[in-house]
């Protein structure tokens, strides 16, 4: 089943047919500045932007990358806006200004067929340019962060990384949906499994890891908690919520890196995911499931896409509580671990996220002549618009 909504795609907002299947693109790929490509740790955004610059490559496509730090992906041309990520900073609004500058002067002269803009200044730039800007909405649909993305208005062609997230919004110009996706080979399946049930993600009352653990003592189970836990108001919750539930079968690990996580997500008896928000797409279910470990969460957001009520995990209503909670965690004990992983093959690989991107970028790069015929004027655009980029080239030399 391909990750891109086939009704999305049947008709996206001004959208042309595609060109020719075979033929390789050049892609334009800027992810946001914090963190680098893929991060070590934390950093949701990046390990999606660099799992798809693998894959893209590996189906024989050219991407120039702008990122920050080093190049960690197959991309052979990378052009790093900070050598180090400027992570401390993250939050402010210069790096992110100063990056979105910066890719838009490697863009001008890399003769690319579409660019794919991870961030949030970057897209600004779409209206000067003579090739389709693609946009994930990797944040929330509604707020200022939506009003901004209505704004953008026809200069970019927004991607859902869920329809739940798409249904928020209908006034974004949408051209698709393609769910997330992790590289499924490199989690461990663990079909024996460790006593303990798993909360990770983001030190917040929307993540409700003190739902999680009131939920764990009720069904018996010890519980490991493992998290991001960095800016002011994680504290301010952890503190408050989280802090004075810890001991007795209640443990928090830190924040766990890439090896750390996998240990972790297989071991578990069950990932306890108890949103209280409409969060569009929650990685940490998809890694799960690729251990092997079914998901106990609430219907918020994505959920309903990403888990198989009954078969990868249960699925409770949005008002469930501790006791609910409870229940639902001895019922996925007895869950099928393979039926997880093969749920997390068949719809959340890389592979499958890459094929979904690939056919967004062709649903909109080739226009049709007067007879309906395909045009395919990839060549010339990519000459004309080095010999215009000379000048950028000439500025980021400087």
């Amino acid at each position: 089943m391909s990750l891109t909504s086939p009704s999305a795609l049947a008709a996206p907002a001004e959208a042309r047919p595609a060109g020719p299947t075979d033929a390789p693109l050049r892609i334009g790929m800027v992810a946001p500045p914090w963190f680098a490509l893929p991060p070590a740790g934390y950093g949701g955004t990046e390990a999606v932007v660099a799992g798809l610059v693998d894959k893209l490559v590996e189906r024989g496509h050219e991407v120039v990358l702008v990122g920050a730090g080093h190049n960690g992906t197959a991309a052979e041309e990378f052009h790093a806006v900070y050598p180090t990520p400027p992570t401390a900073r993250l939050g402010e609004p210069v790096p992110e200004a100063v990056a979105a500058a910066y890719a838009q002067q490697v863009l001008a002269r890399a003769g690319v067929d579409v660019v794919h803009d991870n961030t949030l200044c970057g897209p600004l730039a779409a209206t000067g340019r003579d090739v389709p800007t693609v946009v994930t909405m990797h944040g929330p649909v509604t707020g200022e962060n939506g009003w901004y993305h209505e704004l953008l208005g026809r200069t970019v062609s927004v991607v859902a990384i869920s329809d739940a997230q798409r249904r928020l919004n209908p006034r974004i110009n949408w051209c698709g949906t393609v769910h997330n996706a992790i590289d499924v080979a490199s989690f461990p399946v663990r079909p024996d499994k460790d006593d303990y049930v798993l909360w990770i993600g983001r030190f917040s009352p929307d993540k409700a890891p003190h739902l999680a653990i009131d939920a764990a003592r009720e069904a018996g189970r010890p519980i490991l908690l493992a998290g991001k836990l960095n800016e002011p108001a994680e504290h301010a919750y952890f503190d408050a919520e989280v802090r004075p539930r810890l001991g007795a079968g209640v443990e928090y690990v830190g924040e766990a890196d890439a090896a750390m996580k996998r240990e972790l997500f297989a071991g578990a008896r069950a990932l306890v995911f108890p949103i209280q928000w409409e969060e569009p797409f929650g990685m940490v279910m998809v890694e799960a499931m690729a251990c092997g470990t079914p998901v106990v969460a609430t219907r918020r957001g994505s959920v309903p896409e990403v888990v198989a009520h009954g078969e990868t995990g249960v699925v409770l209503p949005q008002d469930a509580d501790a006791r609910r909670l409870a229940a639902a965690i001895h019922a996925a004990e007895d869950l099928d671990p393979w039926a997880c992983r093969r749920h997390a093959e068949r719809r959340f690989d890389l592979a499958v996220m890459a094929e979904g991107y690939e056919r967004v970028y062709r649903s909109l790069i080739d226009p049709v002549d007067i007879d309906g015929d395909r045009i395919d004027r990839r060549d010339d655009r990519r000459d004309d618009r080095r010999d215009e980029g000379r000048d950028a080239a000439d500025l980021l030399a400087a």
